[in-house]
């Protein structure tokens, strides 16, 4: 649009993948100065916090270099949503920084100290007061609230429609948005005292403060449509205009005016306002708009506008009227005005990319010159020749089909992978033994054949720690149209740990040629990938058997027992002394683990000294009877694991991954410490030597190097507890992968259903700093228990009801842990079923759906009591119980069904207990006021009876099938008759529900334990 383009003045790139956005700057004297000179505070997505200072040396174009004008940098640990700068702290004249973190505002004071050595000044971020918040917020707005002076307040919106407001230190209150969907715009009006936000109706609005102050309180409202309690106003705006579009960005001028003015820019139109209001003007734009920022200007009663678009432009308007453009290199997404040391009026713009420049608007004379034009004529027959090639262009750029490539029926690229039945002679491995055992190394081929002509193919080799490659990347060359390719490498141990899996994957990438002759393009992207399985042998050895081990997993099947030597012959032995009932290994830097197969009964028992090391030989067990009774057109084949769940020693890799952990940010704290000790000796000594006038060290040297020492030793203990972190981490995923297998064998989950408990039990495949597995593991769960797993459908609703949570982190123990897992195993023990769906084992009725709206739920007596349910009922001992003995007594004179029959009594019951509660909560909903008195006794008297028959079902579970049934029928009829008498009397007291359920519950135990 314009020839003008801004001129550079300083400029600088922040950070490397960071993200910024228009809240995310601000400008102003923030340590307190006092020369009336600006600093640039910006804070990023990711939580780093910078503050420059921008001086031109000599010519303004030159600046200064990014690392001189910096004056602070500081990591926070949460995500930076915005920055303002105000006078945020109660008797104090002084700025300080506001910063609004998703759930926490803070506010700091920067105070700067001269330095003594060319190091220059010194920058110190302090932190004043925060404010922790119960909601996740979304933007803020600060001002002198209520007509005050010498301080301002802060009013945070958050995500759900909360304006919760804070006078410095103190909280004040919070009200709710009426009508609220999505939050929008938030600014403060002084002049009115009133604050101005954009709603989903896509209406500006006005709120008095007077008004907020005075109305409800939104938190003693549970359900908006329910009459108002307490004695305060509803909350209404005081005036309301429709704008027709979401708006982007609001902003009330405080500088002083004739006309004040309130700027509202929009998607498509731009809105200056009174403060009552009323339109001044609009200004219809012709393009997407990114920012803006209204500012003073020379002419009376008009006002200057910076606008960005997303075309790169930089607009300058006054009132309706263009003044100037400038081309800026990025779409800027704030943009502020400041006063530096040797330029004043500085535009500042800020890219959503971390680009930031402070530029102002002018030209530089331009020495291009327009070359002659040939005075020739006009060749009609050409000209009609180059419009008629360049249609044919057109027309085939415009053909979707001809861009993208023609999917045939067989794919562009056939990967075929092919892992050597025998170890490599000599070996490849890096280290050629281990504990006296030699590592073998096993050879893998990888053929890549192509359909058509693929360009660019690169192959990429990835296994599982501790296992290496001899070469992880290989670069082909393009293939025409029926070529192969063909890589080789080796795969060994490279660790003292056994891994945690045994497969490897192969990615290849590559790009499939366009079809257009005229336009160059790279090409279109594909990935391709394939996975492969490496041989058991890989990682260990035939050894001699185990005389005392500590760990024993016996599975069972329906089968008689296979011969070892059969399913496992690479680690047949060579002699004729073939003990076909057992087979011990030896894992390379591992633990001895033995298979033994049972000679009257069809078992196989896995034992070992490490749990977690019997993964592996448990894993390749079940594998190869399935391969080996499929071979012999075997299809019935059933595995079961009659348990108990060997917690107690998985949770023995939990705490050790739990400790190393610990210990990890230990060191990293103490590092931290002794690197600040080591920066300030070397200040210290750094000064003396500069002294011109010598004076004694005082010792100084021998501290630095003391403090050197440690921090040398501190870095080698972090880097070796690291590799035992990692080392820790392998062991804990292969015993999470046995847990789980012995639970799907236990209550003979389906795959799906395994697969949930895999992703549960093992959110992550790598430890980070940031993120570890405890903290992930304990959240995945704790939503399974009040899911899926919930006993009540209330439970479920309120999980579905409740947004957001607190911020993961490194828990104190693993209490917690332990007992959510425990308390997992227990339900699912108990048939509850693993599903992505809340409704599985509770329906939720029409009565409880309305508990899951936006607004969320309180918590109630049940809800609060729930957690100390989990705790007691996640310290029970996982043992079988007296029913599961004698059925495994009757188990060599009775067919295997009594199982079956066992789990579909605890369904009925489930169903029974479920149906009770339901027919409870429909009274209760049903309840009247009149009739409480009587209907406590005569609830008192119905559980009475009920408690009487249920204790005479449960002593005759010993019964027959024939009398079971009739019993189901019979109570079946009592509780479609008792659901009718209690809606017709309409029960509701939840003190006599609470008695109610606490009998049935303690009835119910001796039967299930």
């Amino acid at each position: 649009m314009s020839l003008f383009k801004a001129r550079d003045w300083w400029s600088v790139q922040l950070g490397e993948g960071e993200e910024f956005d228009q809240g995310c700057m601000c400008v102003g004297d923030v340590d307190n100065s006092g020369t009336g000179h600006d600093k640039l505070v910006v804070g990023s997505y990711m939580g780093m916090l910078r503050i420059f200072a921008p001086r031109g040396s000599g010519n303004a174009e030159d600046g200064q270099s990014a690392a001189e004008a910096q004056l602070l940098e500081v990591q926070l640990p949460n995500a930076i949503i915005q920055v303002e700068v105000g006078k945020f702290v109660s008797c104090s004249d002084l700025l300080h920084l506001a910063i609004l973190h998703p759930r926490k505002l803070s506010v700091y004071s920067v105070s700067g100290t001269s330095g003594n050595v060319d190091h220059g000044d010194q920058y110190q971020l302090k932190l004043v007061y925060e404010h922790n918040l119960q909601r996740t917020a979304c933007n803020m707005a600060f001002g002198p609230f209520g007509g005050v002076t010498g301080h301002h307040s802060l009013c945070i919106q958050s995500m759900d429609g909360m304006l919760t407001f804070f006078e410095q230190d103190s909280y004040s209150f919070c009200r709710s948005l009426p009508g609220f969907l999505l939050p929008g715009p938030l600014v403060y009006n002084h002049r009115t005292d009133s604050f101005l936000t954009v709603s989903s109706a896509r209406q500006l609005e006005s709120f008095k403060y007077e008004t907020l102050a005075v109305a409800s309180d939104a938190e003693t409202r549970q359900d908006p449509d329910m009459p108002i309690k307490s004695g305060g106003k509803r909350l209404s705006p005081d005036w309301v205009l429709v704008l027709g579009e979401q708006a982007l960005d609001i902003c009330v001028p405080s500088f002083s005016h004739s006309s004040s003015s309130i700027f509202v820019l929009g998607e498509r139109n731009l809105y200056c306002l009174r403060d009552n209001g009323q339109i001044r003007f609009m200004k219809k734009l012709e393009f997407n708009p990114s920012c803006f920022l209204p500012y003073t200007s020379v002419s009376d009663g008009t006002t200057n506008m910076l606008l960005g678009n997303h075309t790169n432009m930089l607009l300058v308007y006054q009132d309706v009227t263009l003044k100037w453009a400038a081309q800026l290199p990025f779409v800027p997404v704030a943009i502020k005005l400041a006063n530096f040391v040797e330029l004043k009026g500085v535009v500042v713009t800020l890219s959503s990319e971390g680009h930031l420049v402070c530029s102002y608007m002018g030209t530089d004379p331009s020495f291009f010159t327009t070359p002659k034009v040939d005075a020739r004529e006009v060749d009609y027959e050409q000209v009609e020749a180059k419009m008629k090639e360049l249609q044919k262009v057109i027309r085939e750029v415009s053909r979707t089909q001809d861009i993208l490539p023609k999917s045939g029926t067989e794919g562009e690229l056939t990967v075929n992978i092919a892992v050597s039945s025998s170890m490599d002679n000599p070996s490849q491995a890096l280290v050629p033994d281990t504990d006296g055992l030699s590592v073998p190394s096993v050879s893998v081929q990888v053929t890549v054949k192509a359909s058509q002509a693929v360009q660019r193919p690169k192959v990429t080799i990835s296994v599982h720690p501790p296992l290496r490659v001899t070469h992880d990347q290989f670069v082909l060359e393009p293939l025409g149209v029926g070529a192969s390719r063909m890589v080789k490498f080796s795969v060994f141990l490279h660790g003292h740990y056994p891994p945690a899996d045994l497969s490897g994957d192969v990615t290849v990438t590559f790009c499939l040629p366009t079809v257009l002759k005229c336009i160059a393009l790279s090409g279109v992207p594909r990935v391709l990938q394939s996975r492969f399985s490496l041989p058991l042998s890989l990682v260990c050895v035939a050894t001699t058997p185990i005389k005392s081990p500590k760990f024993k997993i016996t599975l069972e099947t329906n089968k008689p027992p296979v011969d070892l030597s059969a399913i496992f012959p690479e680690f047949a032995p060579e002699s004729e002394e073939k003990d076909a009932n057992s087979l011990s290994l030896q894992l390379l830097s591992g633990a001895k683990v033995a298979v033994v197969a049972s000679k009257s009964s069809q078992r196989y028992r896995v034992q070992s000294d490490v749990f977690e090391d019997m993964w592996l030989v448990v894993q390749q067990l079940l594998l190869r009877l399935d391969q080996h009774f499929s071979s012999m057109g075997v299809k019935d084949l059933k595995k079961s694991f009659s348990g108990p769940l060997p917690l107690q020693d998985y949770f023995l890799s939990v705490d050790q991954h739990f400790q190393l952990r610990v210990s990890a940010q230990q060191n990293q704290d103490l590092l931290s410490e002794r690197a600040v000790q080591f920066r300030a000796i070397q200040r210290r000594l750094l000064t003396r030597f500069k002294d011109k006038t010598p004076a004694p060290l005082q010792n100084l040297d021998m501290l630095l190097d003391t403090t050197y020492s440690q921090v040398m030793a501190l870095a080698e203990a972090a880097q070796e507890n690291q590799l035992q972190l990692e080392e820790a981490f392998v062991r804990l995923r292969s015993a999470t992968y046995l847990l789980v297998l012995l639970t799907t064998l236990w209550q003979n989950l389906t795959q799906e259903q395994s697969k949930i408990l895999e992703a549960t039990l093992l959110p992550v495949l790598q430890d980070t700093p940031q993120l570890g597995w405890e903290e992930s593991c304990d959240a995945a769960v704790a939503h399974l228990l009040r899911s899926c797993l919930s006993r009540s459908p209330k439970d479920q609703a309120t999980s579905l009801a409740q947004t957001g949570g607190p911020v993961l982190g490194l828990p104190r123990d693993t209490a917690r842990l332990k007992k959510h897992i425990a308390l997992l195993c227990e339900r699912i023990g108990k048939g509850g079923r693993l599903s992505l769906a809340s409704e599985t084992n509770a329906p939720l009725p029409a009565q409880v759906q309305n508990l899951a709206a936006p607004g969320g739920v309180e918590p109630d007596g049940e809800t609060a009591g729930d957690v100390e349910e989990v705790q007691q009922e996640a310290t029970k001992v996982m043992k079988p119980s007296k029913k599961v003995k004698r059925e495994k007594e009757k188990e060599a004179k009775e067919p295997r069904e009594a199982p079956v029959n066992e789990k579909t009594e605890e369904a009925v019951k489930a169903a029974k207990r479920e149906t009770k509660e339901e027919t409870k909560k429909a009274s209760k909903k049903d309840s009247n006021k009149e009739a409480k008195e009587e209907t406590k006794k005569e609830s008192k008297k119905e559980s009475s009876k009920e408690t009487k028959e249920e204790t005479k079902k449960e002593s005759k579970k010993e019964s027959s099938k024939e009398t079971k049934e009739e019993t189901k029928k019979e109570t079946l009829k009592e509780r479609k008759d008792a659901q009718k008498e209690s809606g017709e009397k309409k029960v509701s007291k939840r003190s006599s529900v609470k008695v109610k359920e606490k009998k049935e519950e303690e009835e119910e135990k001796p039967g299930d334990g």
